[in-house]
C-alpha cells in the first residue's frame, strides 16, 4: 500500500500515542496493580493471575490469549480492526515484558495501589482509544458475541467478565479484599477513561452538514461500524436543499468519526450533544431496566 507524507506522518503520529498508550497502560499494571495482588479485569487480569501462579510474562500472557480472538476478528470483524489491534497488543507486550521490568514498583497500600494503578491503566487505554484502535481481549469477545445478539449492551458484557476475572483473582490470592480493590482500579480505570476522550457523558449525538455527506456516511458506517440517518436540511439564508447526517455513537467512538470528518471536508458542520442515555439498535435496548 503506497501512503503519502500526509498519510506516513498520520500513521507516525497514531503509533506513537499507541505506543505512549501502552507504556502508560503498563505502568498502571506492572507498577501498581500485580505486585499488590490486584487483578483489575479483563485479558491483562487473566494474564496477572498467570504471573502470579506460573511466573508467566504478563505481557506474553496477554498476547496468547488474543491470538485466537484475533484470528476470529479477522474473519468476522475485519481486517482493519485486526491489524490495528494486533499492532497495540504487540506494543503493549513488548513494552510490560521488555520495558517494565527495570521500573520500578510500588508495593505499600493497596488502595493506592489500586487508585494510581486504574489512573495510568485508564490514561493509557484513553490514548489508544483516540487512536481507533483497542487492547483487544474483552472489546473482541464483545464485538463478536454482538454480531450474533446485537440487542446485547456490551457494557454489561464487559461487567460480567470482569466480575468473573475478580472473582478469580479472590480465589488465587485467597483474598476477599482483592476484589475490593480490583473494584477500585477498575471504577477508576473507567472514570479516567472517559474524562481523557469527552468527560463522563454516556454518548454523543453528532449532526453534520456537508457538501459530502455521501461519502462521510458511507465512511462511519464502513470504519466505525455506526447507522446514519439523512435528514433533510434547507439554508434559511441560502434556501439551498442539503442533507443533514444524524448518527449517535459512543463516547469512545466520537474522537474516530470526527477525524473522519475532518479528513473528508475540512470545512463541515459538525454539532455533537452529549446524550445521557442512548436506546435502541446497537445501544441498549429501550426495554432495558437499569
Amino acid at each position: 500500500m503506497n501512503l503519502n507524507r500526509s498519510d506516513r506522518k498520520k500513521l507516525a503520529v497514531n503509533l506513537l500515542f499507541e505506543l505512549l498508550g501502552s507504556a502508560i497502560y503498563s505502568v498502571g499494571i506492572h507498577c501498581f496493580t500485580a505486585p499488590n495482588h490486584i487483578a483489575p479485569g479483563g485479558v491483562t487480569g487473566l494474564a496477572t493471575l498467570a504471573n502470579y501462579l506460573w511466573g508467566l510474562p504478563i505481557g506474553l500472557v496477554t498476547m496468547a490469549i488474543n491470538l485466537p480472538l484475533l484470528l476470529l476478528a479477522w474473519k468476522f470483524l475485519g481486517r482493519h480492526f485486526t491489524i490495528r489491534t494486533f499492532v497495540t497488543v504487540t506494543m503493549l507486550t513488548a513494552v510490560m515484558d521488555l520495558a517494565m521490568p527495570m521500573v520500578p514498583v510500588y508495593t505499600g497500600d493497596p488502595i493506592l495501589a489500586g487508585l494510581f494503578g486504574g489512573v495510568c491503566s485508564g490514561a493509557g487505554l484513553g490514548l489508544v482509544f483516540m487512536q481507533g484502535s483497542t487492547t483487544g481481549g474483552t472489546d473482541i469477545a464483545c464485538r463478536l458475541v454482538q454480531r450474533k445478539y446485537p440487542h446485547m449492551p456490551v457494557g454489561r458484557l464487559i461487567l460480567l467478565f470482569d466480575a468473573v476475572v475478580l472473582l478469580c483473582g479472590a480465589l488465587v490470592y485467597q483474598n476477599i479484599e482483592t476484589l475490593l480493590y480490583g473494584m477500585i482500579a477498575i471504577f477508576t480505570s473507567t472514570q479516567v477513561i472517559d474524562k481523557v476522550l469527552y468527560g463522563l457523558d454516556s454518548g454523543r449525538m453528532l449532526m453534520v452538514m456537508s457538501e459530502h455527506s455521501r461519502e462521510i456516511a458511507d465512511a462511519i458506517i464502513a470504519r466505525v461500524g455506526r447507522g446514519v440517518t439523512f435528514l433533510e436540511g434547507e439554508g434559511a439564508f441560502s434556501g439551498q436543499q442539503r442533507k443533514v447526517l444524524l448518527c449517535a455513537v459512543r463516547t469512545p467512538q466520537y474522537f474516530r468519526i470526527k477525524s473522519i470528518i475532518n479528513e473528508i471536508d475540512p470545512n463541515a458542520f459538525l454539532i455533537a450533544a452529549e446524550a445521557s442515555e442512548i436506546l435502541g439498535y446497537g445501544f441498549n435496548p429501550i426495554n432495558s431496566q437499569k
